[in-house]
């Protein structure tokens, strides 16, 4: 019973707080807010405009009738006509639709204007936020749900910006100007039409709010379906070698076919509204026009026909109106949660907010661990690092050996301050690590992973990923020095070679070997290896761990392995359990522990 009720509270405030977190993107456009008031200068004038017309179409229809004619034929319509009436209503006519149309162009070029350069800003501030956030941010959203909200998310703002809320100002004018005149003209007349409105009002808010929940419902399904097919393509490898096609397609149909319903169930709720307005709102004309057509004829008359056909002018342009309000509100509702969804992105705090350190003094590469305890913010009922120490002097080679889950890569995340310790302190030549600059601490180091992600582009264009604005002779040292120099060379475009989406078009040892170019051209001062080697064959592996003994020359590095035999040159080789660290020393010292935890591994892997 506890667990609805506490959903039930969170949509109640974040219902609340949306239409706070919305008028944030207002702060967007204060930097084109001058310009922004123009194009409002030219919407009142279009939609000013567009309210005369229904008055001097009224004019232009309505003719004098002959005094004493109660019912008039049409040869006597015909001669109550005045001509030069109909001449001058006409000139107006088109001097307003002159106005009009050039004060609706400024206002279109103005909106589209701000609109784009306020778009850009968002995209900027929403991608340069993402790219900063912490890695606990992406352990908790999915990569395919972030994209939808940078993409999907805009465009539906974008187009509310650009026309939505321009035509619903302009809407609302045309609704508060026509209750102005008909009330002016009859307020008899202007009661019954009026009386319709504040129901049609209360209508569109209580089914605006229900819409706005199932639209919004389909935009959470939509982003989970995009991470189903980006989840899909990055792992087509593993989908095709379990033959699990069926499957995919089967959670990729099952998730677009809830958002087919609730789109569906959107669009029915939406149907229902639009026709219960219409057959209110026309039902309302029929009568006022028969009520009217009495009013205007007759020894009682007491309406002037031109105003009476104004009147059923303005009437019709009210009703329009009021009819495209609830589509109009609706968008406005999904532009709403679009914005939501964006401004707590812009919102979250990123690394560098968190980590305030400004220290650049220059960094040596003495690391060292003293009792650090770790679990992850998403597991907190899991302690992977268990008051961990060690230390590494400049330069040293320090090995972390032991079974999946032992602590290995946690302690590469640390060293690289994607977490903080939860306790302990972790300092870099005798200083806390949280003193440093967090890009400065990150710019002296470098990371060879066990699966390389290279990005699309060429060859060049990743190896230069290690430091930007470096010149050819240094790349294609980088390059040498990897051994990567030779297979690069092979190919018909050279550098310029286009390595695919992730890398598809090299080979296991070739991206590896890019990697490590990329790490030398970077020139760290402490390096991490993430099991560099142990996904290749022995020829490539040769060839990657000849480049990688050049690399950690002179350089303080941390070498996650499981194959033994590619850190028996390490200074110091760290044997983790658990998050503990159960055997510390160097090759030879670990293998003669008898019945050792690094001995016992050392003999499975030699047989």
């Amino acid at each position: 019973m506890l667990r609805p009720k506490g959903k039930k509270q969170e949509r109640v405030k974040l219902s609340k707080e949306s239409v706070q977190k919305a008028k944030k993107i207002f702060s967007y456009l204060k930097p084109y807010k001058a310009y922004f008031l123009l194009g409002w200068l030219f919407l009142v004038i279009s939609s000013s405009a567009g309210l005369l017309f229904p008055y001097l179409l009224g004019q232009l229809l309505g003719g004098e009738l002959p005094a004493g004619t109660t019912n008039p034929s049409n040869q006597e319509l015909m001669e109550g006509i005045n001509l030069d009436n109909i001449n001058s209503v006409a000139l107006l006519l088109l001097v307003l639709l002159i106005i009009q149309s050039v004060s609706s162009f400024f206002r279109v070029i103005i909106f589209t204007q701000v609109t784009e350069k306020t778009m850009r800003d968002i995209r900027k501030d929403a991608f340069d936020k993402l790219i900063y956030m912490p890695m606990d941010f992406f352990n908790k959203n999915k990569v395919g749900e972030l994209t939808s909200r940078i993409a999907a998310d805009i465009t539906l703002i974008q187009d509310t910006l650009r026309t939505t809320v321009a035509e619903l100002f302009r809407q609302i004018i045309i609704i508060v100007g026509s209750i102005v005149f008909i009330t002016i003209v009859s307020w008899r007349l202007a009661l019954i039409m009026l009386a319709t409105v504040p129901v049609m009002a209360l209508i569109a808010v209580v089914f605006g709010r229900f819409i706005r929940k199932l639209s919004k419902k389909a935009q959470d399904h939509s982003a989970t379906s995009n991470s189903i097919i980006e989840e899909s393509l990055m792992g087509i490898t593993n989908v095709k070698t379990f033959t699990n096609e069926l499957f995919m397609i089967a959670k990729y149909r099952k998730s677009i076919e809830t958002i087919k319903s609730l789109n569906i169930k959107s669009g029915n709720w939406r149907g229902v509204f639009i026709s219960f307005i219409i057959m209110c709102l026309f039902g309302a004309i029929i009568f006022i026009i028969w009520q009217g057509l009495h009013m205007t004829v007759g020894p009682d008359a007491t309406l002037d026909r031109g105003d009476f056909f104004a009147f059923v002018m303005f009437t019709v342009f009210m009703g329009a109106s009021i009819g495209s309000i609830p589509d109009l509100y609706a968008s406005m509702q999904k532009a709403i949660g679009s914005t939501e969804h964006l401004m707590n992105i812009i919102a979250e705090e990123t690394e560098e907010q968190i980590h305030k350190g400004k220290s650049k003094d220059p960094i040596h590469g003495d690391v060292a661990f003293e009792k650090v305890s770790f679990y992850y913010p998403q597991r907190k009922d899991i302690m992977v690092l268990d008051e961990l120490s060690f230390s590494a002097k400049r330069g040293e080679k320090i090995a972390l050996v032991g079974a999946s889950g032992a602590g290995k890569s946690t302690i590469a995340s640390l060293l690289q301050r994607f977490y903080s310790p939860t306790l302990g302190s972790y300092t870099i030549d005798g200083k806390s690590v949280q003193d440093f600059d967090l890009s400065y601490l990150r710019e002296n180091m470098a990371l060879v992973p066990q699966e390389v992600i290279l990005f699309s582009g060429t060859i060049k264009e990743n190896i230069l990923f290690g430091k930007q604005g470096a010149t050819d002779e240094e790349v294609e040292t980088a390059a040498k020095k990897a051994n990567a120099f030779d297979f690069i060379k092979s190919f018909p475009e050279g550098f310029d070679t286009q390595v695919g989406d992730r890398g598809i078009q090299l080979s296991g040892g070739q991206k590896q070997r890019i990697a490590i170019a990329r790490a030398i051209l970077k020139d760290p001062t402490i390096l991490i290896l993430d099991e560099a080697t142990s996904a290749l064959d022995a020829e490539s592996e040769s060839l990657v761990q000849e480049a990688l003994d050049r690399l950690m020359e002179n350089r303080t590095s941390f070498i996650i392995a499981h194959r033994l035999s590619t850190i028996r040159k390490a200074n110091t080789i760290l044997v983790m359990e658990h998050g503990k660290v159960v055997e510390q020393g160097t090759h030879e010292e670990l293998i003669s522990k008898e019945n050792g935890v690094y001995a016992n591994l050392n003999k499975l892997q030699i047989n």
